[in-house]
């Protein structure tokens, strides 16, 4: 008897009783199967299935799984063994369905006694609320919401794609960084608080290394920041090269988080299908770049942030992020000399592998690259205090005078 011919009744029994999932499939009609296994929730007919070798699911159900067997997704682009068979609509409209069924499989797979927590991620110690204050500054066109906390150097922090300035809210809390540092973190336009510009119509919005670099050269003065570093991740992480490239002699040093000078493959149409739900579509996609051992409340927020996109905002993020963005022909002139370069990447994020960064950083002369262990796609926002631990040497670093 195969591992998942053993756990099928137990994995099935469990699912029929699960909370979570009760809640999840309220109206929904839908029958799939992961590894032969299958799960049904008011349907008969079988819509798609998950399909990969005994030893592949071995991954996937390990209590935290390894690299690229953490999610659907990350298997589906790193795992050549894995695939989806059958409706693919389907399947991206009831992806929160399969994580949740991949969760109960994990927990009857170790043995545990019902009923399955809600997360499977760990709890997190929360800090003392950060001390935020919040403004509008005007650049070009736009009212840019801006938020600062704590005292010192100017450090700009550039939120992901889809995404706002909630994701610095713990680092703001963490009295380690803001008694040196002052946090300056932003939401450009069309995300957060920042409204699109008089007159635009929904999915207007676009884009571009050069308007990219132009926004934030912008709120750089309107905010009043002096030579301030600068943190990013992912499509910022890619920006960050570009403000290296551009304006070295503007800041102090750069933190280019989940970075690479192009990313291929990652354009979805599912996040502006008119069949999907945005709204649980997008923040499922962005779960799976998370680490499995990001605490849960972290994790929570992020799913919570990414739900709340304006329509069609994180496509056109995407655009950039794996489109627009190619500095295959230029990262190499960026002179760490006038600006010290750090580049971090976790070690779960498939999207920008950790391969991917280090190569980048391989051909930018006096560049630094680390590989962040139990960390995925977003480092500051998914697990603050972890990445901490690899932030605050390089601040302290800058602070001692050597940057």
């Amino acid at each position: 008897m195969t591992m998942l011919e053993g756990m099928a009744a137990p994995w099935q029994a469990a699912t029929q009783q699960d909370a979570i999932l009760a809640r999840m499939a309220r109206h929904v009609a839908v029958r799939f199967s992961i590894g032969g296994v299958g799960f049904g929730f008011g349907a008969t007919e079988p819509g798609f299935a998950l399909e990969a070798p005994e030893a592949v699911w071995d991954q996937v159900l390990q209590w935290v799984p390894p690299r690229h067997h953490h999610s659907v997704f990350a298997l589906r682009m790193r795992v050549p063994e894995f695939r989806i068979t059958g409706n693919e609509l389907a399947f991206v409209q009831h992806v929160h369905l399969v994580r949740r069924v991949l969760e109960i499989g994990r927990w009857v797979r170790a043995g545990r006694a019902g009923p399955v927590p809600a997360s499977l991620r760990p709890a997190l110690a929360e800090p003392a609320p950060a001390e935020i204050t919040g403004r509008y500054v005007g650049v070009g066109e736009h009212r840019i919401f801006i938020e600062q906390a704590g005292t010192g150097r100017d450090l700009i922090c550039l939120h992901t794609a889809g995404a706002d300035g909630r994701q610095f809210h713990r680092l703001m809390a963490d009295r380690r960084i803001t008694e040196n540092w002052r946090l300056t973190s932003f939401d450009l336009p069309w995300h957060g608080k920042s409204p699109p510009p008089n007159g635009a119509m929904p999915g207007d919005w676009r884009l571009t290394t050069d308007r990219y670099v132009a926004i934030i050269m912008g709120v750089v003065a309107a905010a009043g920041l002096r030579r301030p570093a600068v943190l990013g991740a992912s499509m910022s992480g890619e920006i960050c090269l570009e403000l290296a490239l551009r304006h070295p002699e503007a800041f102090s040093g750069i933190i280019a988080c989940e970075s690479s000078d192009h990313i291929q493959g990652r354009k979805v149409g599912w996040a502006e299908h008119p069949l999907v739900d945005q709204m649980t579509f997008t923040p499922e996609w962005i779960e799976g770049l998370m680490a499995p051992q990001s605490p849960q409340p972290c994790a929570t927020d992020v799913w919570w942030h990414y739900s709340q996109g304006g329509h069609a905002t994180f496509a056109r993020d995407i655009d950039f992020y794996s489109g627009e963005w190619d500095a295959r022909d230029r990262v190499h002139n960026i002179d760490t000399s006038r600006c010290p370069l750090f580049m971090l990447t976790g070690e779960y994020d498939y999207s920008c592998t950790a391969e991917h960064s280090e190569a980048t950083a391989a051909k930018i002369k006096g560049a630094r690259f680390q590989r962040m262990a139990g960390i995925g796609h977003f480092p500051f926002a998914e697990n603050p205090p972890l990445f901490a631990e690899y932030l605050l040497p390089i601040l302290h670093e800058w602070r001692g005078g050597t940057a």
